[in-house]
């Protein structure tokens, strides 16, 4: 009994394992594409259990949702003679497996078909583009018309290619070195003119402030010698009303100033008559 339940056993055994490889599984995200020897004979969509004949048919599966992918950086000769690197992005989804698997093979095969096309579409529509336009609100109308011309393209691979977008861009090395030199140039020109301007305006607030000074010492002085003549003519006036009240008195006091102003100096030699009225109070006539 036990000789004749081993071969049941093992027939099971096989069987078992032909159908679990006659078996798989489709999700929500993914489609497929059955190759019998190499040659694709079915196509899937639907999610759920599936069936194929074990070691004929190999299944590919491929990402119904949205993917990336990402674009070598492209130099682009602007509608305004301006070059630039551009780096850009697309998003797509696979429409048609059955096409994907035969033009492209498998997902990473997408970025060598879909480089050469987007930049080619970059090139042609950013040709007669300006860089002043391309950094405006302008640019979505030339992202637009490159998304349409790429996914036109794209169909042939059974992808639809639903956006391109620039993620920067950037000026080549040599131009950022020109420049960068005129940049360095043009802060050293306002340099030389801000300093040539602060030059000026020091030698104009000098000379302000040296016209002013010299106008306020002139009228300083003015004004000095205004209040010492008003001095000295008070001064007169007090003398004279003073002496009014005695003339002999002023009299005496004025030869007495003449005395001094003429005998102050060592050296002083007079020829006069001894008999002038200027000795008078030395003679004793006065008083």
């Amino acid at each position: 009994m036990k000789n004749n339940a081993t071969p049941i056993i093992v027939f099971a055994a096989a069987l078992l394992l032909i159908l679990s490889c006659g078996m798989f599984t489709v999700n929500q995200i993914e489609q497929t594409v059955i190759t019998r020897l190499g040659e694709p004979v079915k196509v899937i969509k639907t999610p759920g259990l599936h069936f194929k004949i074990p070691f004929l048919d190999t299944v590919a599966f491929f990402d119904k949702r949205l993917m990336s992918v990402e674009l070598s950086a492209l130099e682009v000769t602007l509608g305004d003679k301006r070059r630039i690197m551009v780096d850009a992005f697309g998003r797509y989804r696979i429409t048609d497996p059955l096409k994907f698997y035969q033009s492209v093979g498998d997902e990473s095969g997408v970025l060598i078909r879909l480089n050469s096309v987007v930049l080619g579409s970059l090139s042609s529509v950013l040709g007669g583009v300006s860089l002043s336009s391309l950094l405006s609100d302008t640019r979505i109308s030339a992202m637009n018309k490159i998304r349409d011309e790429v996914n036109k393209a794209a169909k042939s691979f059974g992808i639809e290619v639903v956006d391109v977008r620039i993620r920067k861009t950037d000026l080549p090395s040599q131009n950022s070195e020109a420049i960068c030199k005129r940049m360095m140039s043009e802060r050293e020109r306002e340099a030389r003119e801000l300093r040539a301007k602060g030059i000026e305006m020091s030698k104009i607030i000098k000379s302000t402030a040296d016209k002013e000074n010299s106008i306020a010492l002139a009228e300083a002085n003015t004004r000095v010698q205004i209040l010492i003549a008003e001095g000295e003519l008070e001064a007169n006036k007090i003398y004279t009303e003073a002496f009014s009240k005695d003339k002999n008195f002023f009299e005496f006091f004025q030869s007495l100033n003449a005395y001094r102003s003429a005998f102050g100096s060592k050296n002083s030699t007079f020829v006069i008559s001894p008999k002038n009225e200027f000795f008078s109070v030395m003679k004793g006539r006065i008083i």
